[in-house]
């Protein structure tokens, strides 16, 4: 049941409020902003209903202070019995996401709020979508790396780097659908030895991110790092037989927090350098970021080649590379500087799917990503639409893409009836 917390100085006012609201919500009262503030770290409501004219703390303030506390918008619904427009366009201004007028009347009071509800969900749904490897249900590498950003300055732990040694091998011998299944169930068994304080997240291919919280022992990393090697090499045998003879295991480099810093890009990279010696003697085990690895870096500067590590993909890319929208648009500003500057070929293509239903678009993504070159970028611009750059590509190439996309929806269930509008133009 979704929570709100209630907050007005004049007790007859929350109890109306409470009553109202109790029958299809789970109340909390406060009675000054300073007991809202406290309760709202407490109980984490869904939303805050609050009197925005208190003696002490008023509706602005305390908004103020649960927008900073809060690392996402806080939905907040003023009440007053002030008629004036100027302070119901002040709380606007604030980020407020409603006013009602005193006295309450009960059927206005519940629409609001249902609405605001409604909608702050809607905007959690579509950020998770955003936050979430599609594949494995994990943190996507983007949203790993700002969540780790604050996990790292604040907590304490282990920081841990992931690989599954010898995965190539299983996409080039038993195909990537085998692959797909491997890397499904590593991620559950990495959510099988973190709690639900830890972070987990997916950075690509076959490479893992954690943070485990209040960790600082040695034999703990140690047995986890058994438990995985153990658990995926036997899960790769019963869905490929017997015969499987592929040394599939996992490395971890680790580092300590906050004894190694705590700024994540500078932990990252110590984690990296304790994972590359756990794959230059011999894989499947783990490594701690020491005193002496330390002592090596203060002696011998950072070469291109480590540099290239910690930037580039880090297992083979299959497929196009699919972003998110804000980062196509960087893409696409680069492609556009390169056509200026030394007329490369590159063709801008805007692709509409007939269906807006959820499973086609995302199969027809998939497909999209399948198909095209390693070269091509792609991104989803709307709920059918997509984008896709053609690096070194003419105009006339265009029409050999769209009949190479047509072709394989005839092979895929639910698309072979669909169709899809295509237009280019060179950049």
């Amino acid at each position: 049941m979704q929570k709100i917390l209630i907050v007005d100085d004049e007790k007859m006012m929350l109890k109306m409020a409470s009553r109202i609201l109790s029958k299809n919500y789970k109340v909390v009262c406060a009675n000054s902003g300073a007991e809202a503030v406290e309760l709202f770290d407490a109980e984490k409501p869904d939303m805050v209903l609050s009197d925005l004219l208190m003696p002490g703390m008023d509706g602005y303030e305390l908004q103020r202070i649960l927008q900073e506390k809060s690392a996402e918008p806080v939905p907040i619904m003023f009440m007053t019995a002030d008629e004036s427009d100027e302070s119901e366009s002040l709380g606007f201004e604030l980020g407020a996401a409603d006013y009602i007028r005193k006295p309450l009347k009960t059927d206005i009071l519940l629409r609001r709020i249902a609405n605001i509800l409604e909608h702050a969900q809607k905007i959690h749904g579509l950020k998770r979508a955003v936050d979430i490897d599609r594949m494995t249900g994990l943190l996507n590498k983007s949203a790993a790396q700002a969540e780790l950003e604050k996990i790292c300055g604040t907590s304490h732990g282990v920081l841990m780097m992931i690989d599954l040694d010898s995965f190539k091998l299983i996409n080039d011998i038993h195909g990537h659908e085998m692959g797909d299944k491997i890397l499904i169930t590593f991620a559950e068994l990495l959510k099988s030895i973190t709690r639900s304080s830890d972070l987990v997240g997916r950075m690509g291919g076959d490479e893992f991110i954690a943070f485990c919280q209040n960790i600082h022992d040695e034999n703990i990393i140690s047995g986890k790092t058994k438990f995985l090697n153990d658990k995926i090499f036997s899960s790769a045998k019963n869905f490929i037989g017997d015969d499987m003879n592929i040394p599939l295991g996992v490395s971890i480099g680790a580092v300590f927090v906050p004894d190694e810093g705590k700024n994540f890009l500078e932990l990252y990279q110590k984690a990296d350098k304790a994972l590359y010696k756990v794959k230059q003697h011999g894989k499947h085990g783990f490594a701690i970021y020491s005193e002496n690895d330390r002592h090596e870096e203060e002696s011998s500067p950072q070469n291109f080649s480590s540099i290239a590590k910690i930037l580039g993909e880090r297992s083979e890319p299959r497929g196009a590379f699919f972003l998110e929208l804000e980062k196509f648009k960087i893409v696409y500003q680069l492609s556009c500087r390169l056509v200026a500057n030394y007329q490369k070929g590159i063709q801008f293509i805007k692709l509409t799917l007939s269906s807006n239903d959820e499973t086609d678009v995302e199969n027809f993504q998939n497909l999209l990503v399948k198909i095209l070159r390693k070269s091509d970028c792609v991104t989803k611009f709307s709920k059918n639409q997509f984008f896709i750059l053609l690096m070194e590509s003419t105009l006339e190439e265009t029409e050999i893409v769209k009949n190479r996309i047509v072709d394989k929806m005839k092979t895929v269930d639910n698309l072979s009836n669909l169709e899809i509008d295509f237009d280019a133009n060179s950049l």
